[in-house]
């Protein structure tokens, strides 16, 4: 399976609080990437969200109490069992792929340089896909697409459908969002 395959809705469920999951789960997004939680609740959020039938992301630097280990990757591939995780740390992608996670590697684009860093990491630990942030700059998302053979998940400062557009249209595969107005945007 690969994300392309995936991706019912091209808006992605960023759930950055508690309060948020309810919001995601009655959304149009299929995708939902899991900000929030720690090692007491998370299972409770997982089993309600595969309940709805999303398919889930788990931000493994965001969940509290959880290391960046191969153990706690293991952990969560045999105990949590999402779909995948999103992380910034590169050398955990080796260790998710071997536990059968699909994985999204989480970039910030700040400059030149962390562009041609961010492709070298793909080209080295081949993650499924990647997630560049900020979101809104369609030209850096459509050099992107010339440069890795990668789907690009854009999000980050994302607060309008013109933004999704633009992103979609530069050649995202999806865009994810924390707004969980948009999240039942119809493409």
């Amino acid at each position: 399976m690969n994300i392309v395959d995936l991706v019912q809705s091209q808006v992605i469920a960023a759930i950055k609080n508690e309060e948020e999951i309810e919001k995601a789960i009655t959304s149009n997004a299929n995708i939902v990437f899991l900000l929030t939680g720690n090692l007491l609740n998370i299972t409770e959020y997982l089993d309600r969200l595969k309940e709805a039938q999303k398919s889930i992301f788990i931000h493994i630097d965001f969940i509290e109490g959880l290391s960046n280990t191969k153990s706690a990757i293991k952990y969560i591939a045999q105990k949590w069992k999402p779909l995948g995780i999103i992380t910034t740390k590169s050398t955990l992608i080796k260790f998710a792929k071997e536990e059968g996670l699909m994985v999204i590697q989480r970039m910030f684009l700040i400059d030149h340089s962390a562009i041609s860093k961010g492709i070298s990491i793909c080209e080295m630990y081949h993650p499924d896909a990647i997630e560049v942030l900020p979101g809104l700059m369609p030209n850096v998302i459509d050099h992107l697409t010339r440069q890795v053979n990668l789907p690009i998940i854009a999000g980050g400062l994302i607060s309008s459908k013109e933004d999704i557009i633009k992103g979609l249209e530069a050649g995202a595969l999806a865009m994810s969002t924390g707004d969980s107005s948009l999240w039942n945007f119809d493409i």
